[in-house]
């Protein structure tokens, strides 16, 4: 090798070592503070403020943009975008007054470009899953269900400052609401001219503490320090990256090797996961919402009550928990998580569990039999249990297979499909028995039980009830908070009474994260804040 060639070679060796030491929280030789972790699903299903509704999307949306509120590290929120608000005395009008606030291209941000956006999400082309988050809005819910034209809807921008938002009924929670992703602003003026703006990174215009670097889909995504931010300078990091590995063990060994600086729950293994957290490496936050399982009710066997009955009682959700999940949850008899209040308390303490958390095979059996009698089968139609690509969803799904046979004498197949596949499915009822979970959008009862509505999007049983149904909407425009509640806890019941869904278990916030992040504001309800992270090496 001539010295021409040995002198190229030096050259690519210190390129080569330069490249390993950017793999570390701190980019070697330029300090840049970069924040690693993983999207346990893989690809975002959507980082369209309007479309992202899954915690992985939310997570990496949450960054790039900002509402007129935003919550603090207590959860509360407080002005963000907007400056102040004013409500009038009858609950019903709140009136947004902008800062001085600016897009990633350094554009004002105006209060037409939050009255788009809304407007957008309620839009029906948009398909947004998370328009029912705005039917507290007036003639809202009319619009996107094409009952009224967009300039009913009670948004306004009066001028580039001032947004003005009338309501149907008072609404305590509303400004925990505008904290919440699709709420967020969306640059107007960018997709009046290019409807797929969100889509890729080139075109991608937000207006939160990070803006839009990279994003390799299926592979990685990677956002910088937003100049134009309100708070530019107090955030501390240079950027955040997501990759996009499925496979647990792949992404702890990632972690271990100091690829990642944090992890989620989704992306420990679960047979580690109760020693990480006995010798305090993983830890573990009060988080809300649960894992559940719904029946589709429109297809053979659980089109029948008592059979449904049958499986839900069949499941020994302490033994999930404790031998299975192992992240320290707590076992759900209900659907409404304990810790989810309203102006007169807890929710959850004010009513008992509806199904026991040990299996009751003698019960169960029962049931079944009855069920079966009723519709004169002598053999059970086959059932299969759907369920989204993870280890520790295989984990829980062989779990309940296992339980199904020992305690019905029922045996269960198990498909696994990836998760953008797998919900396509679930929302098009191409299932039986299908593996679920519910993150709240606000704290409030009603937002978990607003969701089993007939047709509601989010229902995804094919079950109704119009006794259920009334419940719900007497609970949506009651003032008196005792009354309200009052009426979400007869619609509970009525949910288990006919059983569509059962419970597994409430979540917790699982995390495993190397010393030297510091400062991550961990919602129990909504994405997390980066804000004021620190990577202190």
């Amino acid at each position: 090798m001539g010295r021409y060639g040995r002198l190229m070679l030096i050259f690519i060796l210190a390129i080569s070592l330069l490249a390993v030491g950017c793999q570390g929280g701190s980019v070697e030789g330029t300090g840049e503070k970069i924040l690693r972790q993983n999207s346990s699903s893989g690809e975002p299903s959507s980082l369209d403020p309007a479309k992202a509704f899954d915690e992985d999307s939310m997570d990496v949306v949450g960054s790039l943009f900002e509402g007129l509120m935003r919550l603090n590290a207590q959860h509360q929120p407080e002005p963000a975008v907007a400056e102040k608000v004013d409500v009038s005395s009858d609950g019903r009008t709140y009136t947004f007054h902008l800062r001085d606030a600016h897009w990633s291209n350094g554009e004002k941000v105006t209060a037409h470009d939050f009255e788009y956006a809304w407007k957008r999400v309620l839009n029906p082309q948009t398909a947004s899953e998370a328009a029912f988050l705005m039917y507290f809005i007036e003639n809202a819910e009319a619009y996107n269900t094409g009952k009224a034209t967009a300039d009913q809807v009670g948004v306004k921008a009066t001028d580039d400052r001032t947004l003005v938002v009338k309501l149907s009924q008072p609404t305590p929670f509303f400004k925990q609401l505008t904290c919440y992703p699709v709420y967020s602003p969306v640059y107007k003026k960018g997709l009046e001219k290019n409807p797929n703006l969100y889509n890729e990174a080139a075109s991608y215009v937000s207006n939160g503490p990070f803006k839009m670097k990279t994003w390799k889909h299926d592979q990685k995504i990677e956002v910088v320090k937003n100049e134009h931010y309100r708070l530019a300078d107090q955030v501390k990091l240079d950027g955040i990256s997501w990759t996009m590995v499925t496979e647990q063990k792949t992404a702890y060994q990632m972690y271990q090797s100091g690829q990642l600086d944090m992890l989620s729950r989704k992306s420990v293994p679960s047979d580690i996961l109760a020693g990480l957290i006995k010798k305090g490496d993983a830890k573990v936050n009060p988080g809300s919402g649960l894992e559940f399982f719904r029946f589709n009710v429109t297809k053979p066997p659980f089109h029948n009550a008592k059979i449904r009955k049958a499986f839900a009682l069949a499941v020994d959700r302490t033994a999930i928990v404790k031998q299975v999940v192992q992240g320290n949850e707590q076992p759900a008899g209900a659907f409404v998580s304990p810790g989810t209040l309203s102006q007169t308390g807890d929710f959850r303490k004010a009513a008992s569990p509806f199904v026991p958390l040990a299996a009751q095979p003698a019960q169960a059996k029962q049931l079944l039999q009855e069920g079966m009698k009723e519709e004169g089968w002598k053999t059970l139609p086959p059932v299969t249990l759907l369920y989204n690509s993870n280890e520790k969803n295989k984990a829980v799904a062989e779990a309940l297979q296992a339980m199904f046979k020992q305690n019905l004498g029922v045996d269960v197949r198990l498909q696994s499909q990836e998760t953008k596949v797998f919900l396509s499915n679930q929302k098009a009822k191409n299932y039986q028995l299908s593996r679920s979970s519910f993150l709240p959008d606000y704290n409030d009862p009603y937002n978990y039980l607003e969701s089993f509505q007939t047709d509601h999007p989010m229902n995804r049983t094919g079950w109704s009830n119009p006794q259920y149904d009334a419940l719900v909407k007497k609970a949506f425009s009651e003032p008196d908070d005792t009354k309200r509640l009052g009426y979400l806890h007869q619609a509970e019941k009525i949910l288990f009474d006919e059983m569509p869904i059962f419970p597994l278990y409430y979540y917790n916030q699982v995390h495993v994260q190397k010393d030297y992040v510091k400062n991550i504001i961990r919602h129990p309800v909504g994405p997390s804040d980066y804000r004021f992270t620190v990577l202190d090496k």
